[in-house]
């Protein structure tokens, strides 16, 4: 892997930790980080009250390349939508309610990390619309 894709993963696990511990003060229940399938990649799973929440988690040192949030496309969407019903139906979960969240992180020169939530960023895409 080359000496960038190594920083970016260093950053994109620093902000998930960084997410994780934010999201816990905020009252939610994190059930699992970094939840693979064959779909791809959650970043957090969590609990907020009764609702299951899929969060993807993005972070940028600037936003000399955009906003972190913009990243979250369409095609990715759609791709995390697969992913969260797999979660589900391997739970048999396909009840329970659940929402799409972003949290967006830009890291300061100071080290401080700037933390945006969006709490419902996004409705579920494809053809696997799985909450109505």
């Amino acid at each position: 892997m080359a000496k960038r894709g190594i920083l970016n993963k260093i950053l994109g696990n620093r902000g998930e930790r960084a997410a994780a511990k934010y999201l816990k003060r905020q009252g939610f229940r994190i059930l699992a980080r970094q939840s693979r399938s064959r779909i791809g990649e959650i970043d957090l799973i969590a609990l907020d009250g009764d609702t299951i929440v899929f969060i993807e988690v993005k972070t940028r040192s600037s936003h000399v390349a955009g906003h972190p949030s913009e990243a979250v496309t369409p095609a990715k969407q759609k791709q995390l939508t697969r992913a969260a019903l797999v979660w589900l139906k391997h739970r048999r979960l396909l009840d329970q309610r659940g929402r799409f969240d972003v949290v967006a992180i830009t890291w300061s020169d100071s080290g401080t990390p700037l933390i945006e939530h969006y709490k419902n960023a996004f409705e579920s895409v494809g053809t696997s619309q799985m909450f109505s």
